[in-house]
């Protein structure tokens, strides 16, 4: 990397920061960032939503695989869209033998999301995955490449592994994952494996290999990526407690305050000091949505910060308008309140939740939804009785999560993130009808803030009214030239 960005736009959600919002945050010379997380499904959905504007056709004929796109296309796309209480068709849920069609979905996927990001500009987009959701890295990273992606950030685990595929597919080759099964023996196959020869329609020239930035939460799991992982890190984020989505829990015992939050004590604070000696480039992350608090990574040493509650309620992010904009009028009025939930997630980690009414972080709303699991992101990998791979979720009904070796402790308060996240940004499944999914948001402790964006008189703001409340003097534009990025953007 000759030149680093000074803020990175977080990867939220799935999809909240979509290929618009990367496209104009990169437009303006800093770091977008997609959402790696779910594209597969996403991109299924904005099919048969009829692809509004047509830029999921756009990028599939860009795709260098012609005959995988128009399958694609030829199998999900509905013209007009789908009726209002029709429900979405739904892909495979993933497993460790992937059928070809999904396998084919993630290249693709990925492809548009970073193709679409990267119009009409030469600056660098970057992607970002949760480790924890293993089984379609290879292929999802190997279609980002494909379209040019120039860093790949990762986090929510150990991704040790992750350099050495990078180097691997910019030459096309065969690579593996390993995966984590619990209760696996010695001897089991637990390893993803994807040679991009067995999906490749023409010869292609190598690949720019991306960047990689490890996400991690403390000092050790940085020395860790520096010194253990099979390839080269190009630098860390440092992602504080007070940042959206999963957090790391604390250290040690879990005890939770008098309003049911995780309590972090002296074990779980970063020592920026130490990050700094390790030699690599570092950006800050949670909390860091301000000039001030900038300026203070820089004189820490940092290259700069990753930033991400302030971009989830611009314009151009992927949250959904009605969702966008109550939380902004709650943090006009000084309302606005972020719980750091210790089970509404599948996976045991803390989770952040804007508190909405009408969303899933209403107790009401969530004991209202039957326990289904049919997207499955989340899902936890076992060994079976039989020795084979199998899938459980602690959000599944409770006796088929029973059945299955789970613990009735462990079902307890969890929620189904994946189908509430669909629903964030528009894609929420219709069920007999007449039941429609709800939305759960997540967001940083910043958003009690955010509305310090908004220009006088104006009940929004754009990427462009966040850079330059961050990087003061830096730029400056008019309300015509915010227009005109917007405009650019959608086009």
């Amino acid at each position: 990397m000759d030149k680093y960005p000074v803020i990175i736009q977080g990867g939220m959600g799935a999809g909240v920061s979509s290929w618009r919002l990367a496209q104009a945050v990169s437009r303006l010379g800093q770091l977008g960032v997609v959402s790696g997380t779910a594209l597969d499904e996403i991109l299924v959905r904005r099919l048969q939503d009829g692809d509004p504007g047509g830029h999921m056709r756009r990028a599939l004929d860009a795709f260098p695989f012609p005959a995988m796109a128009e399958r694609i296309w030829r199998e999900y796309y509905i013209p007009g869209g789908k009726g209002a209480t029709a429900a979405y068709r739904l892909t495979a849920m993933h497993a460790k033998d992937e059928p070809r069609e999904l396998t084919e979905l993630c290249m693709a996927s990925n492809f548009v999301e970073v193709f679409l990001a990267r119009e009409g500009h030469e600056n660098p987009v970057g992607i970002n995955y949760l480790e924890k959701v293993q089984i379609p890295h290879l292929p999802s990273m190997y279609g980002a490449m494909l379209a040019g992606v120039g860093y790949v950030l990762m986090g929510a685990g150990i991704p040790l592994h992750v350099p050495r595929v990078l180097d691997r597919l910019a030459g096309h080759k065969a690579v593996d994952y390993a995966l984590h099964v619990s209760g696996a023996r010695e001897g089991d196959d637990t390893t993803m494996r994807f040679d991009p020869r067995e999906f490749m329609e023409r010869e292609l020239p190598p690949l720019g290999r991306p960047a990689f930035l490890a996400i991690v939460s403390s000092n050790t799991l940085a020395a860790t990526m520096l010194r253990k992982a099979n390839g080269k890190v190009d630098g860390l984020v440092i992602e504080t407690r007070t940042a959206g989505g999963h957090n790391a829990p604390p250290r040690g015992k879990l005890q939770l305050d008098a309003a049911g939050e995780p309590i972090y004590g002296e074990r779980d604070a970063i020592a920026f000091a130490k990050i700094r000696e390790l030699g690599a480039p570092f950006w800050l992350a949670g909390g860091y949505g301000s000039a001030d608090k900038i300026r203070e990574a820089l004189e820490a040493g940092a290259a700069g910060v990753q930033v991400g509650t302030a971009f989830a309620f611009t314009r151009e992010s992927a949250l959904r308008e009605d969702l966008k904009q109550a939380l902004l009028d709650k943090a006009r009025r000084g309302e606005a309140q972020v719980f750091t939930d210790p089970l509404a997630s599948p996976t045991g980690f803390p989770f952040k939740v804007a508190e909405l009414a009408g969303t899933c972080s209403d107790d009401a709303v969530s004991a209202a939804r039957p326990r289904i699991c049919d997207l499955g992101f989340l899902r936890e990998l076992y060994r079976a009785e039989d020795g084979q791979i199998a899938y459980r979720c602690s959000a599944e009904p409770l006796s088929l999560y029973l059945s299955k070796g789970g613990q009735a402790e462990d079902a307890e308060g969890r929620k189904c993130l994946c189908n509430a996240l669909m629903a964030n940004i528009g894609h929420q499944q219709v069920r007999r009808g007449h039941r429609v999914e709800s939305p759960l948001v997540t967001a940083g402790d910043d958003l009690a803030v955010v509305a310090r964006f908004l220009p006088d008189g104006r009940d929004s703001y754009g990427v462009a009214d966040v850079l330059d409340a961050l990087l003061p003097g830096a730029r400056s534009h008019s309300a015509a030239e915010d227009e005109r990025l917007t405009a650019a953007v959608e086009a």
